[in-house]
């Protein structure tokens, strides 16, 4: 007996020091999955940021603060953060923030460190040719990943609203600002995959499909954080924060539904200008657009029965974990019709 509660007393304390490392470590972020190491790990996340996020999304403070009045705040905040992000003076801050989050320069032109004038330009820097290869780039009838991201897939919007976003009011419709849901109604029963980018990411997001513009839109909104926390709690973050919503016109996808989301010190979001001529065509991989500093988040809705979503990436969606995974990888296949 004494033995058994040696043990029972032995797991509690290696717990306690788990928990205590991974604090000191800042490895408090949400539990995801590496696709290229198969590593299960947690992100690393500021102390401070993972506090502010439980004290603003919880049920508690969902139900006092009906009018959102205390969450407010976090709009102008962004807009403030994006214009300092620009000043030269932020150029002392690039270097402790990648040594925090590991980031490997030598991936990115310039890989130089002291090549950026400011944090911003450091914020939306460029991937090296062939940092990111694109899965099968001749074959159309496979789609790719959109960004360097934590990645969820799932076959229908309905099983992602069950046991991803649990916004009040999550539709396509309110996504894409569409009151009438008469557009909507393309992508009704159809997949969607939900791509969160965090501020160490690489921030430009590029064409999961090839296929051309089918229209375009910039939608005004708030920028409220895109952490799981968030996107889980009952407020509307996907269908409430700023973003540009694009619609690819695929010959083997059908329309594909594309919205680059802003969030929490996200000033801009932002749309290449050739994306937004309508019957400009891209090629899976090209680049749409970027976000500029901060959090953020994608969503890719696709028809229905027109995308079988790679199976890796739909087992661990199921668990309720995110994939970490990079440009250009294979994110489904098309499903003949």
């Amino acid at each position: 007996m004494a033995l058994g509660l040696f043990d029972y007393i032995h797991s509690w304390v290696d717990w306690g020091l788990a928990c205590s490392k991974m604090v000191q470590n800042r490895e408090i972020g949400w539990v995801t999955k590496n696709r290229k190491t198969g590593a299960i790990m947690r992100e690393k996340q500021p102390l401070a940021k993972k506090i502010r996020l439980l004290l603003l999304f919880n049920p508690l403070t969902e139900w006092i603060d009906g009018t959102k009045a205390l969450r407010y705040w976090l709009h102008h905040e962004s807009l403030e953060e994006g214009d300092e992000m620009r000043k030269p003076e932020t150029k002392k801050n690039i270097r402790p923030f990648v040594e925090f989050f590991e980031i490997d320069m030598s991936q990115f032109e310039p890989s130089d460190i002291d090549a950026y004038p400011n944090f911003q330009e450091f914020f939306i820097r460029k991937h090296k040719a062939g940092a990111r290869p694109i899965a099968e780039p001749d074959n159309p009838s496979v789609a790719v990943v959109a960004a360097d991201c934590r990645l969820v897939v799932y076959p229908t919007i309905s099983q992602a609203t069950a046991l991803w976003i649990k916004g009040r009011h999550f539709t396509i419709a309110n996504l894409i600002a569409d009151p009438t849901g008469e557009t909507a109604r393309t992508w009704d029963g159809g997949a969607i995959a939900s791509f969160r980018l965090s501020p160490q990411d690489y921030h430009r997001y590029h064409a999961p499909v090839n296929g051309k513009v089918k229209w375009w839109k910039e939608i005004d909104g708030q920028y409220y954080g895109v952490d799981p926390l968030c996107v889980g709690s009952d407020v509307d973050i996907l269908t409430e924060n700023a973003r540009c919503a694009v619609c690819f016109e695929s010959e083997q996808f059908g329309d594909v539904l594309f919205v680059a989301i802003g969030a929490t010190d996200v000033g801009t979001v932002q749309l290449n200008e050739y994306v937004k001529t309508v019957g400009h065509q891209v090629k899976k991989g090209d680049e749409v657009g970027l976000f500029e500093f901060g959090g953020s988040s994608i969503v890719v809705a696709f028809e229905r029965g027109r995308i079988e979503f790679d199976e890796d990436l739909v087992k661990v969606s199921e668990q309720r974990m995110e994939m970490d995974v990079e440009v250009g990888m294979s994110l489904g296949r098309w499903v003949k019709q």
